[in-house]
């Protein structure tokens, strides 16, 4: 059985036919334009025609290593006119007269150009294992990165460049701080506190030049005691409407907006609020008489004080001074009798005293000890 089918599987193996190859397709190089630095540019017969010369008259079929090459084959050319034909003659006998050492570093010279201008010349393929598509120059790029990353061992590195911009940072606001500032004393001007015709007490947020979008924010504070054209009713009513912005505590109504981009417009805005406010307290129409004013809103904190029995009086220091006194009189009196009980004696008894001995704590026993321990095995501890 395995003789047959050895002879089945050479029979098979020699009447097989092996796959042909895929043979990947030759890649036809261009030929290169004696003296250009331009990229090849295709041949179509399909372009049309500009400024009556055909885009195929500016190609050479091989490239030429001097003008002689480039001159025989001009003239073999059927389709160029008289005058070019002469003046291509005249060039070409013109060459001919040229020493051949002169023609030999001609030739060595265009050799030179090519291999120089090959890297230019040659198209850059894009990677394919390539994600960010880093070989692709940036056009929105402002900086020149070239060169940036190659430390050449003569500058420091980027953290001590950031360590001394640091130290010009402070130098600067130590400059700043010795010579300009003391000039701003020119234009100080002493405090005045606001007087009682200004109740409003407005509170702006600034971040020392920076633009941050909390800067915009104005907080105006005011107590309604201070509004002396309102009479208490009419106070009262304030409190009810600005709601949960009113402290009983402080007895300040607090109100804030950043609605707007300016702080200008904001505290123009709570300047408008606030007359309105006043306006609809001044009303007779409703004084909201039947409202209880609110204050779930706000908690009140109890602050403990210090009770004011305990305050050391002379009274109170001369009275714990007697009390001193006669203890330490009643204190002698049981030396003198001997009664007096020493600490330190009692403290070297105790230490001199024999340990007693430990209590015995309890042992855990697993749940089957006892039984085993009642038919003669021993049980087992933890």
């Amino acid at each position: 059985m395995a003789s047959a089918a050895n002879s089945l599987r050479l029979c098979l193996r020699t009447s097989r036919q092996a796959s042909s190859c895929l043979r990947q397709p030759q890649v036809r190089v261009p030929l290169r334009r004696a003296l250009s630095t331009t990229p090849v540019r295709w041949d179509n017969a399909a372009t049309e025609e500009k400024d009556g010369v055909e885009e195929s008259d500016y190609e050479f079929n091989r490239p030429y290593s001097n003008p002689g090459e480039f001159l025989q084959d001009f003239l073999r050319k059927e389709g160029i006119s008289k005058a070019d034909r002469a003046q291509a003659t005249r060039m070409l006998e013109t060459w001919k007269q040229v020493p051949p050492e002169t023609q030999q570093e001609f030739d060595k010279l265009t050799r030179d150009i090519s291999q120089e201008i090959a890297p230019l010349r040659r198209p850059v393929k894009p990677r394919r294992n390539s994600f960010w598509n880093e070989e692709e120059k940036d056009p929105d790029l402002i900086t020149d990165e070239v060169g940036e990353d190659d430390f050449e061992e003569d500058d420091i590195l980027s953290m001590g460049h950031g360590k001394l911009e640091e130290h010009r940072e402070f130098r600067e606001y130590a400059r700043i701080a010795v010579w300009e500032m003391p000039l701003l004393s020119k234009l100080a001007k002493p405090f005045e506190p606001p007087t009682a015709d200004q109740p409003l007490r407005f509170r702006y947020t600034t971040y020392m030049g920076e633009f941050h979008p909390a800067d915009r924010k104005v907080v105006v504070e005011f107590c309604p005691k201070d509004l002396k054209d309102l009479t208490e009713a009419q106070q009262l009513k304030l409190k009810k409407l600005a709601g949960a912005r009113y402290n009983p505590e402080k007895d300040l109504i607090k109100m804030s907006c950043e609605r707007f981009e300016h702080q200008a417009q904001n505290k123009r805005y709570l300047g408008d609020l606030v007359q309105k406010m006043i306006a609809t307290a001044k009303d007779p129409t409703d004084m909201f008489e039947d409202v209880p004013l609110d204050t779930r809103h706000h908690t009140f904190k109890a602050k403990p004080k210090f009770p004011v029995e305990w305050r050391m009086t002379e009274e109170r220091k001369k009275e714990l001074e007697n009390l001193r006194r006669q203890a330490l009189l009643l204190d002698q009196a049981k030396q003198k009798e001997g009664t007096l009980i020493s600490g330190v004696e009692r403290v070297q008894a105790a230490l001199a005293a024999p340990p007693e001995p430990a209590a015995r704590e309890p042992v855990m026993v697993r749940a089957g000890a006892r039984q085993g321990a009642r038919q003669g095995r021993a049980p087992m501890r933890r």
